[in-house]
Parts: C-alpha cells; sequence; structure tokens
C-alpha cells in the first residue's frame, strides 16, 4: 500500500520532475514562465517521497532552482531557457579508459583513469538581447594502486580527487559596446573575451572538491558575475536582431 502511494504521487508530479525521479536526467528548453511549475513541483519532493530510491540530489534544490530563479529574473516572458541535468552519476560514457602510472616503492603497481560528468548545462536568453550559457562539471581522478606495507603484506587502495569546473560564457546583443571592469576578477576565475560581431566574455573556475552544494551555488553566482561586469548597470545594450 504504501508504494503504491508513492507511485501515485510520483505520477503527479511534473513531467520533468518525474524524470528525473525516474530516469536521474532530463534535457529540455522552455519559455521562462514554464519554469515555475517545475520549481513548484520540485519543492514538493521531501515532503511527498520516503523511499530512498525515489530520491532526488539535494543539488537540485540548493543549485539548479536557484539558478532558475536567478536567470529568470533577467529574461522577457518568450526567452527560452534550455537546462540539461544529469543526476546519474558516474557512467560507463563519462569514463576514461584506465592507464597504468609509474610508480616508487613500497607501491608495486597503479592505474589512474579520469570520469567527466557535465551534470548541469543552462542557456538563457536574455532581456538585453544577451544569450548566456552556464556549464558545471565535475572531474573526478580514480587512482588504484597496490602496495606493499613495512610488515611485506600488499594491499589495495582507492583513492580520488575531484575538481569541479565552472564555466560561464555571455555572448552579448549585437553591436553592443562593453566596457573593460575598473577592477581584475579574483585570481580562481579567468576570463576571456573575444570581439566580432557579438562581443564574447567567458569565465572559467577550477574549484578543488567535492564543494558542498550550498558553496558551490555561491562559488557559480561569484563566476557569473564576471560576464556582466562588462556591461554597468544602465549601459545601453541593443538586443540582437
Amino acid at each position: 500500500m504504501f508504494w503504491r502511494k508513492q507511485r501515485a504521487a510520483i505520477e503527479g508530479f511534473h513531467p520533468l520532475h518525474r524524470a528525473l525521479v525516474l530516469e536521474r536526467w532530463f534535457s529540455v528548453s522552455l519559455p521562462r514562465d514554464q519554469w515555475e511549475p517545475v520549481i513548484q513541483s520540485l519543492a514538493r519532493h521531501a515532503d511527498v517521497v520516503k523511499r530512498r530510491r525515489w530520491r532526488i540530489s539535494p543539488r537540485t534544490s540548493r543549485v539548479l532552482v536557484p539558478m532558475l530563479r536567478v536567470l529568470a529574473a533577467d529574461m522577457p516572458a518568450e526567452g527560452l531557457l534550455s537546462v540539461a541535468l544529469d543526476m546519474r552519476g558516474e557512467t560507463p560514457e563519462k569514463t576514461g579508459t584506465p592507464r597504468q602510472v609509474q610508480v616508487r616503492r613500497p607501491i608495486l603497481s597503479m592505474n589512474e583513469w579520469f570520469v567527466f560528468d557535465p551534470w548541469l548545462r543552462m542557456r538563457a536568453e536574455l532581456r538585453d538581447g544577451s544569450v548566456v550559457e552556464l556549464a558545471v562539471t565535475d572531474r573526478i581522478r580514480h587512482r588504484k594502486y597496490k602496495k606493499r606495507n613495512p610488515r611485506g603484506k600488499v594491499k589495495y587502495k582507492h583513492k580520488t580527487k575531484t575538481v569541479q569546473l565552472v564555466s560561464v560564457t555571455r555572448r552579448l546583443g549585437k553591436d553592443a559596446a562593453p566596457r573593460p571592469p575598473g577592477t581584475p576578477p579574483p585570481r580562481w576565475i579567468q576570463v576571456r573575451v573575444k570581439d566580432g560581431n557579438r562581443f564574447m566574455i567567458r569565465a572559467n573556475a577550477k574549484l578543488l572538491g567535492p564543494l558542498n552544494d550550498d558553496e558551490l551555488r555561491e562559488r557559480i553566482l561569484h563566476v557569473s558575475t564576471e560576464p556582466f561586469r562588462w556591461t554597468p548597470p544602465g549601459a545601453p545594450v541593443r538586443r540582437a536582431q
């Protein structure tokens, strides 16, 4: 009976919420206002679903939802907001080929491989005619090695190291007139610009992680502010044609 109630509750979720519960991912583009029903559906999840197999990652409420609200606040009603969210974790297609690493005693052998997990991608059409693209990727290095301890016993160990990559790109409207900000970005953020018909600013950060979700969200927001420092509030920006 409990299982049936849980299943019935899931069937009442928004289709994207339901896909996240059952398949652990979704990829879709919707007009700005059509994201609000998704957010409201996600907000009910913890109160309705109790079974562990149907829980969703806290990243959904602590990272995805805040970023949806931040981007939507600067969009026109007809603007498209695209999201690709992948909560499947480490899957074969994200996993690189293992390779042997040269070692020194007491380590006898070591295999190393990387997992690249681009778990969040977003694209928003803003009301000033610019387009913002955001990507968050977990790069996880795995090392599995064989080691002989001082007593001669051989042990196997497996260690991981996670780096979280954040990239935010803003393409300005056609013929926009950006201005370099008066101060440089923090040292942990790299900013590159590309001139042309549509000026582009890209901010990248490499974060030693894994950070907790709240800290990661704040870092993403910090990186996201850099492309907007090139067009101060009140500066005229033409809409793209």
